[in-house]
Parts: C-alpha cells; sequence; structure tokens
C-alpha cells in the first residue's frame, strides 16, 4: 500500500526518484495505519448522541469498465487490500446499512467482534461490533439466517410503516429489532439516516448495493463515497455502483486521499459544499 495523495514532500520525491519514506513505500499497511487513513470526521454540530451528527460513507468496488459486480457478486473483482480495508470500515463503524437484494445475494452474516478492533472501538466508546441494518419494504428475507438468530449485535430492520405485518411479526420474533422509517411501504433514506443517529448510530456504512445506494445519493443523504477501483475488465451488463433515479443536479465530490496496492485505487472522496438531504425519491417498491 502506498499513498498517491494527498501529496508530501515524501510522495514527491518517490514520485521523482527520491527515498521513499514509511508512508509512501509499497508496502502492506496495518491496522492503525488504515483506521488513521479512513477515520471519520471529529465530531460536528450537537444533532446526535454524544454530541456527533450521523455521517454516512459508502464502501464501493466498480472496474476499470464501471461493473461493480460480476456474476452477481462483488468478491470476483476485490483484492486483499480491499478486503483489508472493508474490514477497517467496518472495525471504525457503528452500523453497517445493507439493503435487501445484496443480503440475499452475498450471503450477508452477522458481524463479528474483531480482536484488533477492540481498544479502538472501546476508546470510542462503541460496542465489539457493528450492528447490520437491512433495508427492506417487503421484509421478504430468511430470518432463520445467523444474521438474525445469533448475531452479536441485534439485526436492524429498516422499513416502512406499511410494512406486512406478519413479516414485521418474523423479524421481531428472529431477534432482529424493527425501525420504522418511512411513511408507506418504502423507507425514507433521510429519516433512516436520522433514526440510526437517534439510536446513539453516528458511524454510518452502507456497503450498498446499487439500488440502494442509488435511492441515498438522489436523497443527499450520502456524506462520503469510499471507491475501490478494481484494474479489471468483466463486460457484460452488470450493475454500476449506484442504480435507481437520477438527481436533478449532479453530486460533487473532493478527493481527500488516494492509496494504491497491486494495481487497485482505493478513493476517498467526500460532498462538497453545506451538507443536507435533498428531494426526497419516491420509495422503492422493495430492496
Amino acid at each position: 500500500m502506498r499513498r498517491l495523495f494527498p501529496v508530501t514532500e515524501e510522495t514527491a520525491a518517490q514520485a521523482s526518484g527520491g527515498a521513499p519514506d514509511a508512508d509512501a513505500a509499497d508496502r502492506e499497511w496495518g491496522l492503525d495505519e488504515l483506521a488513521a487513513a479512513y477515520a471519520y470526521p471529529r465530531a460536528g454540530a450537537a444533532t446526535g448522541p454524544g454530541g456527533r451528527t450521523p455521517w454516512l460513507r459508502a464502501n464501493m468496488v466498480t472496474t476499470l469498465d464501471g461493473a461493480a459486480q460480476h456474476e452477481g457478486r462483488s468478491q470476483p473483482i476485490s483484492s486483499a487490500a480491499d478486503m483489508r480495508i472493508f474490514g477497517t470500515l467496518r472495525g471504525l463503524a457503528d452500523v453497517v446499512v445493507v439493503g435487501a437484494e445484496t443480503v440475499r445475494q452475498e450471503g450477508y452474516r452477522p458481524a463479528r467482534a474483531r480482536a484488533e478492533f477492540a481498544e479502538l472501538r472501546e476508546a470510542a466508546g462503541q460496542g465489539p461490533a457493528p450492528a447490520i441494518a437491512v433495508v427492506t419494504a417487503s421484509l421478504d428475507l430468511d430470518f432463520s439466517l445467523p444474521l438474525f438468530t445469533s448475531a452479536l449485535v441485534p439485526t436492524l430492520v429498516l422499513t416502512g410503516a406499511a410494512a406486512p405485518p406478519d413479516r414485521v411479526a418474523a423479524a421481531e420474533k428472529a431477534g432482529a429489532r424493527v425501525v420504522v422509517a418511512g411513511d408507506g411501504r418504502g423507507v425514507d433514506p433521510a429519516r433512516a439516516v436520522r433514526a440510526l443517529g437517534d439510536l446513539g448510530m453516528t458511524r454510518l456504512l452502507t456497503e450498498g448495493g446499487p439500488r440502494l445506494l442509488g435511492q441515498l445519493v438522489a436523497a443527499g443523504v450520502l456524506d462520503e463515497m469510499c471507491l475501490a477501483l478494481s484494474p479489471m475488465l468483466v463486460a457484460g451488463d452488470a450493475q454500476r455502483i449506484a442504480s435507481g433515479p437520477s438527481v436533478a443536479v449532479p453530486a460533487r465530490f473532493e478527493l481527500v486521499s488516494l492509496l494504491e496496492e497491486a494495481g487497485f485505487l482505493f478513493g476517498r472522496y467526500r460532498r462538497r459544499g453545506p451538507s443536507g438531504p435533498g428531494p426526497v425519491p419516491p420509495a422503492p417498491t422493495d430492496t
């Protein structure tokens, strides 16, 4: 792993043939270095518990030709470095927000407590592992899976007020916590962010899938994008990292950092300008 941006005197020296320092050298970074590189912003306005404002970041991977998946899964276009960053982002988060279709396709399991993150999470006032929050309108999920029945931290189900009562009961019977974040069947993205913040979960991470990420982008609630660019070409008709309703004016993000390992580029981008939710798109019929 080596840092390409922001450029320092040391990284500039390496590019011109000078001696690299520890930060610029191409080597495997330790947990403390990755955690520092992807640290959440410092507490802002006191709008959430503990004086923190909810901050929503996404973590996605895409190929050179824009594919977010190969044969329906993201793993084939990933790498060892990508998975280390994936684990680090989870280790820093209070909650991982994911769409129901991704849960079904990727075989999601509950987040586990990792010894290497224990001290860091304790210092941040966090529990042993992040919760998983599944966004779904229909609750068409297998509630006998470990994600719901044996999670270290109870899995959350984000849904609308008009969700099928029998499915809500099934989720709660399995041990999940149902959180209403919409007046109809679907989930209002801005309301979901607020609801998680009200539960004390202000370090938010979403891993998609593309339909959920598209909803978050269209609603204007995404604060940060962590994007891995895979040096692969897959062609076919794979989805992009985000799909769904378009925005009237493209949201502009700025590059915060850029890392590289084994040809993979890992960019971290933050939204420019004042934050705040934009127009909420029509709620999906199912995610």
